[in-house]
C-alpha cells in the first residue's frame, strides 16, 4: 500500500558541482521528439517550472486541470501535487531548483519568486512569452556552457524571468504598506506550510509571528480576501484531498496524519467544506 505521496528529488542530467540536487533545466524537446512523457501523481520538494513553446497534453496541480498547449508556463511550488502528460513532439524548457540555490541574502529574489508562485498556470501572448523563452534559453546555455561565473548569470537571468512572470498578474498593488502585508502573508505560509499538522488555531499563528490574532486576521484579508481561519481549513482541505486521491491510506489514518484526533470530527469537517465524506470524495474522483 502506497502510505505517503511520492515525493520527487531533483533530477540533473547534467549535474552541476557547484550546486548538486539544487538545480537543474533541460530542453524537453529532445527527449519528447519521439515519445510522450507521463508523469504520475506525485509532489515535489522543489520549485518547479514548465515552459511550453509548443506542445499537447494536460497538467493537473492540486487536482485542477490545466490543457497544455502552445505559449503556456506552469510554475509549482513545493509540495504542491501535480501529474503531467506531455505529448510527443511536445517542445520547451523544464527548470527546478531549490530555494536555497536561488534565494540570496537579500530578499529581493524570495519576494520575487514568492510573487510569480502564487499562480501555477501562465498564458502569456506571443511577445511576453518569447521574452520568457529567450530568458530560459540564456539559462539552459550558461547551465551547459559553464563558463567563468555562471552561476552568477544564471541567478540574475532568474531574477529577470520572475519579474516577467510577476508583471503578468493583474490586480496585485505595490507599496511600501503592501510590501509589509506581503512579507507578513509569506511567513505566515511557510509556517501554515511546516505546522499545519500540528498547529490549527489562528491564535497560534499570530503568537508564532509575534502579532495579535486581529493583525494576522487584517493581513488575510487584505492579501487574500479571506479570514486566517478560512486559510487555515482551505490548506486542510487541500492536504487531506492530496491524501485521499494520491495514497491508499485510510479515512482514520490520513485523520491522524492531519492531526485530527477525532476521525469523526475530521469527516464532518471534510463534509461541510466539501459537500462530500471523505470516502465518498475518493471513489467519486480517484
Amino acid at each position: 500500500m502506497m502510505e505517503h505521496i511520492p515525493v520527487r528529488q531533483i533530477n540533473t542530467a547534467q549535474t552541476a558541482p557547484a550546486w548538486p540536487e539544487s538545480f537543474g533545466i533541460r530542453d524537453i524537446g529532445e527527449e519528447l521528439a519521439t515519445r510522450d512523457m507521463v508523469q504520475e501523481l506525485h509532489r515535489h520538494d522543489f520549485y518547479y517550472i514548465l515552459v511550453i513553446k509548443n506542445g499537447a497534453g494536460h497538467h493537473d496541480i492540486d487536482f485542477s486541470t490545466y490543457p497544455v498547449s502552445d505559449h503556456v508556463v506552469f510554475v509549482m511550488r513545493p509540495g504542491q501535487v501535480h501529474q503531467l502528460v506531455l505529448k510527443s513532439g511536445t517542445t520547451g524548457f523544464m527548470m527546478q531548483f531549490r530555494d536555497d540555490f536561488y534565494f540570496t541574502q537579500s530578499n529581493t529574489s524570495k519576494q520575487l519568486l514568492h510573487k510569480a508562485a502564487r499562480v501555477n498556470h501562465y498564458q502569456p501572448g506571443a511577445h511576453s512569452f518569447q521574452k520568457l523563452l529567450t530568458i530560459l534559453i540564456s539559462i539552459f546555455e550558461e547551465y551547459t556552457g559553464k563558463q567563468e561565473k555562471y552561476q552568477e548569470v544564471i541567478k540574475a537571468s532568474m531574477d529577470i524571468f520572475f519579474i516577467a512572470l510577476g508583471r503578468l498578474q493583474s490586480g496585485i498593488s505595490s507599496g511600501n504598506g503592501n510590501l509589509y502585508t506581503q512579507e507578513q502573508l509569506e511567513n505566515f505560509s511557510a509556517l501554515l506550510a511546516a505546522h499545519a499538522f500540528s498547529h490549527k488555531p489562528v491564535s497560534e499563528y499570530a503568537e508564532m509571528l509575534h502579532l495579535s490574532a486581529w493583525q494576522l486576521n487584517a493581513i488575510t484579508k487584505a492579501t487574500l480576501g479571506k479570514t486566517c481561519s478560512a486559510v487555515i481549513n482551505e490548506h486542510m482541505i487541500l492536504e487531506a484531498k492530496r491524501y485521499l486521491l494520491a495514497t491508499s491510506e485510510q479515512v482514520n489514518q490520513i485523520a491522524d496524519r492531519l492531526g485530527y484526533e477525532d476521525v469523526s470530527y475530521f469527516i464532518r469537517f471534510f463534509k461541510k467544506h466539501t459537500g462530500y465524506s471523505p470516502e465518498t470524495f475518493r471513489h467519486r474522483f480517484s
